[in-house]
């Protein structure tokens, strides 16, 4: 049985990598009480540049592993000074992430690519960090400002209590716009939508009171953030279709569709993952996400033992308090040897995983927009996906190069995965147009602008981004 290695020739120009100064540096310097007793208005660090240099701060893409410059996107106080004299800058607070760089998921990612990118359009971007995400947390990270804040570490209160404590924080530094990223953060959102003059714009980046693994009151918790996100924030984002219609459904008052975005591949030859895996260029299956039991890695594992092929299987991901299931799907996986797991994967270790994969499979049961779909899609990898909407949504109808199964049906998966191994001309050709289409319709720098644009119709003519003409 042939397998597929899809090779284009997208490797963007090395771009040195903007200055991060870190906790530890400041503190080395002496500099570390006066941060601590700073001004009340938030700085925005950024890196130096030459007045007559046209490079821009380079990305670190914890998903796609690449070191890139943002598209056409400068310092914009550096290189776009506003006719205006009224201008400023928004000052804008994050707020529901685990935080950045991105290390863990599409959240952080997300927010990592929305956030610098706001930087450069002369935005003053705050992102407040669970405190444990880091051990030595910079604190500026691609122009974005970064402050730690204290959470409790447990499965249920974790992130509500950061996004409490994430809240007054935020009020303190007295932002214009507060974001919001998940439905859970925003149970808190009442405080700054009713208690300031500051404007509250949530993301919904999925049904997170769908997720299995979550209890009854856990579960009753989420349905009132879900509520809450229907009618607390003064403007409501949608990252899929999906998620856009279910809330135009259910709920007054407009929401905003702007999709996840995906950066062009850096392709990395095989090295560590033969080292440290024994996987071989164009020889195994991958699979990237969480494994909770919404991500159906369990029914990928039992397909793939019914699957006659020699590649192996690639299981990357790790425990999202689920540690038990997580000992479940090695225990249904142990009598295939060819199956590994691999823990998380971050930058060029996941860059390489995505380079020499023969093929990527999304099996999940719930989605909002998988960030790991459109990844592995700008790859050129063939893809194998259940046919839930957000998938349908990147994917299309059932086609070589883009295999959709019927959710949940493990026959049918054993029947799309074997369609995707056969490695013909059609499967390669297909995938390799649909990557070029994904690219080309999902970019992080028009959700950046959507973003800005809806922030500047929240907060009105006082703040109206000034171009020169």
């Amino acid at each position: 049985m042939r397998t597929i290695v899809a090779a284009t020739s997208l490797d963007p120009p090395s771009v040195p990598l903007g200055a991060t100064l870190s906790l530890h540096d400041l503190h080395a310097s002496g500099g570390e009480e006066a941060l601590a007793a700073g001004p009340p208005r938030p700085a925005v660090i950024r890196p130096r540049r030459s007045p007559e240099s046209d490079a821009v701060p380079a990305t670190r893409d914890a998903g796609l592993a690449t070191d890139r410059a943002v598209p056409e996107m400068r310092y914009a106080r550096q290189s776009t000074r506003p006719a205006d004299p009224g201008w400023r800058p928004l000052r804008i607070a994050m707020i529901g992430q685990k935080g950045v760089p991105a290390t863990y998921g599409g959240i952080e990612r997300h927010v990592e690519e929305l956030s610098s990118r706001l930087v450069a359009l002369g935005h003053e971007v705050t992102v407040y960090c669970r405190r444990s995400y880091e051990d030595r947390p910079p604190l500026q990270h691609r122009g974005v400002r970064l402050r730690p804040v204290p959470t409790v570490a447990s499965k249920h209160l974790d992130a509500i209590v950061h996004a409490a404590t994430s809240t007054v924080a935020a009020l303190r530094d007295r932002p214009d716009i507060v974001h919001y990223h998940g439905l859970g953060p925003g149970l808190v959102a009442p405080l700054p939508r009713y208690l300031s003059g500051v404007r509250v714009v949530q993301t919904a980046h999925g049904l997170d009171q769908q997720r299995a693994k979550w209890s009854r009151v856990a579960r009753a918790a989420l349905d009132a953030a879900h509520w809450m996100s229907g009618h607390v924030p003064h403007a409501r984002v949608a990252v899929s279709r999906t998620l856009e219609a279910h809330y135009r459904q259910r709920f007054p008052g407009e929401v905003r569709y702007i999709p996840n975005g995906v950066g062009e591949p850096r392709r990395v030859p095989a090295a560590a993952i033969t080292d440290r895996f024994a996987l071989l260029p164009g020889g195994y299956v991958l699979l990237v996400g969480r494994l909770v039991p919404e991500k159906a890695a369990e029914m990928l594992i039992r397909a793939f033992r019914r699957v006659r092929t020699d590649l192996r299987l690639a299981v990357v991901g790790g425990s999202a308090f689920t540690d038990g299931y997580v000992r479940h799907l090695h225990a249904v996986a142990a009598a295939d040897p060819r199956v590994v797991f691999t823990g998380f994967a971050y930058e060029d270790l996941l860059a390489e995983l995505y380079t020499n994969a023969a093929v990527f499979v999304q099996p999940s049961r719930l989605e909002g927009l998988p960030l790991t779909l459109l990844e592995a899609g700008a790859y050129g990898l063939p893809l194998v996906a259940s046919d839930i909407a957000p998938h349908r949504e990147l994917l299309g109808v059932d086609g070589p190069g883009h295999r959709l199964f019927r959710d949940g049906d493990e026959d049918d998966l054993v029947r799309a995965l074997s369609q995707a191994l056969d490695g013909d001309a059609a499967e390669r050709h297909g995938a390799l147009e649909h990557g070029a289409h994904l690219r080309a319709a999902y970019t992080w720098d028009g959700a950046a602008r959507e973003v800005e644009r809806l922030y500047l119709s929240l907060v009105g003519s006082r703040s109206r981004r000034g171009r020169p003409g």
